[in-house]
């Protein structure tokens, strides 16, 4: 693993991360502890992973792990108190923790749809009712959405609840902007993440045509961008939603269109 980047304006900050056992979320809170911060790292594991206790020895943070399933008012309150007794408040959270589901409209059971909605939408509501009161001015929340929140992906009810997220995202932003804490999402397209292992091929191809910089994105890549929000940097960041998908949802089929047309015109000449 590449050393982590560093970011300035994170050090002497408490973060608190969910879904912080592998992939995106190992890998931002990799980037916190390299910049400086005290993080809680949570995860519906019951230990963290040697992999990632591992990598982060020798980081100038300090980690802390607890169990925690997002969709539990109870968990969440543990946290909470585990953070107050640390004694220097929450200056950001990362609500990173999410499932995915892909059931297409027609095939989704309730439950499922109950389930998906759970953690990727009710987990973040609650992180923020149960952190944000041990957090001051400067302080910041980031929620991890999804390009499917940015347009009509197949898998239903992952795609309704990340778009529910988007909403979350903006109510936060504007009743919590006058105490001076920012929240923002962040919208990954295809990231190389043991959740993306078990996509079927032909999606990966898919997305390589679809995707300006034609290629998948790396945990690292995401783990920056939400770096700099927490960081103060961002100071002046409220209410964004940053698409991190080499240009997938910006493009918007586009490429894939144009290079049809391009290939076309020079098989002409």
């Amino acid at each position: 693993m590449n050393k982590p980047l560093e970011i300035p304006g994170i050090a002497g900050k408490t973060v608190v991360i969910t879904g912080a056992a592998g992939g995106q979320g190992a890998a931002e809170t990799l980037v916190l502890l390299a910049s400086g911060a005290t993080v809680i790292a949570t995860d519906i594991v019951y230990a963290a992973p040697e992999s990632l206790l591992s990598a982060a020895e020798g980081l100038p943070g300090t980690l802390y792990y607890q169990q925690l399933d997002v969709a539990a008012e109870s968990g969440w309150v543990n946290v909470a108190d585990f953070a107050v007794g640390l004694g220097n408040g929450v200056q950001g959270l990362v609500n990173n923790a999410g499932i995915p589901f892909r059931g297409r409209i027609g095939e989704v059971k309730l439950e499922d749809w109950n389930r998906v909605f759970a953690i990727n939408t009710a987990g973040p509501m609650l992180g923020i009712q149960a952190i944000s009161p041990l957090m001051g001015p400067g302080s910041s929340i980031v929620n991890v959405g999804s390009a499917a929140a940015l347009n009509a992906h197949y898998t239903a009810a992952y795609t309704s609840s990340k778009w529910a997220l988007r909403g979350l995202t903006h109510v936060t932003a504007t009743e919590f902007g006058p105490r001076g804490i920012r929240t923002n999402i962040v919208h990954p397209g295809y990231i190389e993440t043991p959740m993306m292992a078990a996509a079927p091929a032909i999606m990966t191809d898919a997305q390589l045509a679809l995707t300006p910089q034609e290629r998948t994105g790396q945990p690292e890549e995401v783990a920056a961008v939400v770096a700099f929000l927490i960081s103060d940097a961002s100071s002046y960041v409220n209410g964004a939603e940053i698409p991190i998908d080499g240009g997938f949802t910006s493009s918007a089929g586009v490429k894939y269109m144009s290079d049809l047309i391009k290939n076309s015109q020079q098989n002409s000449k």
